[in-house]
């Protein structure tokens, strides 16, 4: 049997990367073949509607205003049938937990690959649901990101928008004091001098998303 792989990414040497093992494995007789490739989330959407695809390959972060969570969401609702092997290169928990609450089937991170993604892709195909088993640990300052509590993280994903603390507290339903408590105890954890080069450092490595800023860039 033969698949059909729509990929979706922003980044043309990715898109090129995937495109390799893709065909690369129709060399070896493992039945996927390209069905197309986009760049954005509203030209993945057109193309399900008038293209048979079996599986998506497509990146978290992508241009446009929707993300690829969202997009797969979009996707199956006309095609239910549709499966989706997200991709990304962040380290944000967050996107694990919506990707499993949208029904998408499988998630792999670029960076630390706990498995082959043509592993992944055929796991996936034969009915799997493949995530990781663990977020993979990244520096984060002086320290690592599984250093950092569940509340930290939460505390920081918030940070990360600019908001204040009395914005954070409100939204996470915690007083004020936590939160500035949480903001200290990560500044010692990491070493960095102030909440600001905490939020800058937490989106430049990619452990945080800051998915409204992400969506209008």
């Amino acid at each position: 049997m033969s698949y059909e792989v729509l990929i979706v990414d922003d980044e043309r040497l990715i898109r090129e990367m995937f495109a390799h093992i893709v065909t690369s494995a129709q060399k070896c007789g493992d039945g996927y073949n390209i069905s197309g490739m986009v760049t954005d989330s509203e030209s993945a959407v057109s193309h399900c509607k008038t293209h048979h695809v079996d599986l998506v390959l497509m990146d978290v972060v992508l241009g446009g205003g929707t993300d690829g969570i969202e997009t797969a969401k979009i996707i199956k609702g006309f095609s239910p049938e549709t499966k989706f092997l997200l991709v990304t290169s962040m380290m944000e928990a967050a996107f694990i937990t919506r990707a499993r609450e949208a029904g998408i089937e499988s998630f792999w991170h670029k960076e630390v690959q706990e498995q082959p993604l043509l592993d992944v892709m055929n796991r996936t195909m034969h009915g799997e649901s493949v995530y990781p088993s663990r977020l993979p640990k990244v520096w984060f300052g002086k320290t690592v990101s599984t250093q950092l509590t569940k509340r930290e993280m939460e505390v920081l994903h918030e940070l990360v928008s600019g908001i204040s603390n009395v914005e954070i507290a409100e939204k996470l339903g915690i007083s004020e004091r936590t939160v500035k408590r949480h903001i200290e105890d990560m500044l010692i954890k990491t070493g960095f001098k102030n909440r600001l080069q905490l939020a800058v450092r937490a989106r430049g490595g990619g452990l945080v998303v800051n998915e409204e800023y992400d969506a209008d860039e």
